[in-house]
């Protein structure tokens, strides 16, 4: 078990964004010992994973619905209901991708606008250079 502060060295979120994670519902609360939070291994595991969801720019509000249903092998569901679910999930990170390749594409034009732009001043240093 992990209080809090070792939580937020081991996952990046700072003790405050823990806390108001569970507030707002995306966390559960942990358990308590002696009145202060103690975490699991496999909730620190989900904790890095909603860090790297919220590093690529996905919405706390999509974070929590990808959440909601907790780990999918550990429910015991029909296989109607357990499709539903998985389907929800890749919904979600089929959405993301496409907001991700955009950004993507975004990032590529800006970087090939950047290579000209030194190119350019590559070559007026050059010819300056000449000129002296």
């Amino acid at each position: 078990m992990y209080s809090i502060s070792e939580v937020a060295m081991k996952t990046g979120f700072t003790a405050h964004t823990l806390r108001y994670y569970e507030k707002i519902g995306l966390l559960s609360s942990p358990l308590r010992k002696g009145g202060k939070r103690r975490y699991t291994e496999g909730e620190i595991r989900l904790l890095k994973f909603m860090k790297m969801l919220k590093q690529t720019g996905m919405s706390l509000e999509d974070i929590q619905e990808f959440l909601k249903d907790g780990c999918l092998l550990e429910n015991i569901d029909s296989a109607a209901i357990q499709l539903k679910k998985v389907q929800m999930r890749a919904d979600i990170l089929n959405k993301h991708l496409l907001l991700l390749e955009r950004q993507k594409q975004e990032i590529e034009t800006v970087m090939n606008l950047t290579k000209e732009k030194l190119e350019t001043y590559e070559t007026m240093i050059g010819d300056l250079e000449d000129e002296k």
